[in-house]
């Protein structure tokens, strides 16, 4: 959560692509540990966050091409 409402603020608030992208990444791979660790214990628990790491990963793919574009 507080990687979320970090990068939320590095984006949008600081309007930095590239502090950004150095906080997405980490995002990204918490959010794909957790998941995976959900599904070790509960299939269901492990699909239902299926959503939220293809919104990370489509928001890390996004944050990305913004900083290739403006940098």
């Amino acid at each position: 959560m507080t990687l979320n409402a970090l990068w939320s603020w590095a984006f949008f608030g600081a309007q930095s692509p590239l502090l950004g992208l150095l906080i997405i990444l980490p995002l990204l791979a918490a959010v794909g540990r957790t998941t995976l660790l959900f599904r070790a214990v509960s299939h269901p628990a492990g699909l239902l966050m299926a959503p939220y790491l293809a919104w990370v990963a489509f928001a890390t793919v996004l944050n990305a091409t913004i900083f290739a574009m403006n940098a």
